[in-house]
């Protein structure tokens, strides 16, 4: 690794352990040399190599590949080449077979252009870091659907024990959006299914998590192409129907838009219940132990 773009990750570690972030992205492994030896430096890890000497990387976040954007893109390269080089790392002591870190979009699409070799980006990174790069390019490229995402995330985390707060400060998102995503991996595979192919999006399928049925309800709000608001409200009246006449009260518009502003805030589930006289209660939902503190931390103004 250059000792730039060592330095640079090494400044970014926290002190409970010393742990390293990217939290410039791409930028920080990559370096941002300022002098002509840095130029030099980095320029000796650009090449190209033959096609076959690259093999894709087994924890890509990514693993959907739209045939129609990914012809888009063949098209392209056949007329113009790969423009930006592949990020990659060395499999070998020979530096002759390589795994790729970030780019195996153009990786497939140069295979069928018939490229015999594609401009890489050679850098020495570990499995931790590799990772970490695949998901902040992806990311930054709006290129995961939400269950890769939260899939990549999750990996992070049981494989190397990394917190929701790292996270964020990794992919440059607020620590609600990282939560909010990795929740989306306690729903049925079927409904995940639907996620993926975009049948629903995050917002839908979040409304879905706390569910008591939520095939059932994701197949009512496919069907019936229902928005985020209409989802939000199917899946909260069966738990807010009256003792009295077992039918829903309809909450008006108002306290609606102040649950969403709330819900956003937090990254929770929050229901507001409001009386007559004025009266009322806040009901605040959390699934672990990590969000529970996270709301004491806001409650009494603690900082991460």
């Amino acid at each position: 690794m250059a000792a730039s773009a060592k330095k640079k990750i090494e400044s970014t570690a926290s002190e409970d352990g010393g742990r390293r972030r990217l939290g410039r992205g791409l930028a920080a492994l990559i370096g941002e040399p300022a002098s002509e030896t840095g130029i030099v430096e980095q320029a000796r890890g650009n090449r190209k190599v033959p096609i076959e000497f690259l093999t894709p990387n087994p924890r890509n976040p990514r693993q959907e590949f739209n045939a129609e954007a990914l012809e888009d893109l063949t098209r392209s390269i056949r007329e113009k080449g790969i423009v930006q080089p592949i990020l990659v790392r060395p499999t070998d002591a020979a530096g002759q077979n390589y795994e790729i870190i970030a780019g195996e979009r153009r990786w497939r699409a140069a295979q069928a252009a018939g490229l015999p070799d594609v401009p890489v980006m050679i850098r020495e990174v570990d499995d931790r870091e590799a990772l970490e790069l695949a998901i902040v390019e992806n990311v930054q490229r709006a290129d995961l659907n939400p269950v890769e995402e939260a899939r990549g995330y999750d990996k992070l985390v049981q494989d190397f024990e990394y917190t929701q707060s790292d996270l964020a400060r990794v992919i440059g998102k607020s620590r609600s959006h990282v939560a909010n995503t990795m929740r989306l991996l306690k729903l049925p595979d079927a409904v995940l299914a639907m996620l993926v192919d975009g049948r629903l999006s995050a917002g839908h399928a979040r409304t879905l998590i706390t569910a008591k049925n939520p095939e059932e309800l994701a197949r009512q709000i496919v069907e019936s192409g229902l928005n985020v608001r209409d989802a939000e409200n199917l899946t909260q009246a069966p738990e807010s129907k009256s003792a009295g006449n077992g039918k829903a009260p309809t909450k008006d518009a108002d306290t609606l838009a102040l649950e969403k502003r709330l819900s956003d805030t937090l990254g929770l589930s929050v229901a507001i219940t409001h009386k007559a006289n004025g009266s009322g209660t806040i009901k605040v939902k959390y699934s672990d132990l990590e969000q529970l503190d996270d709301i004491c931390r806001r409650l009494t103004g603690q900082s991460n």
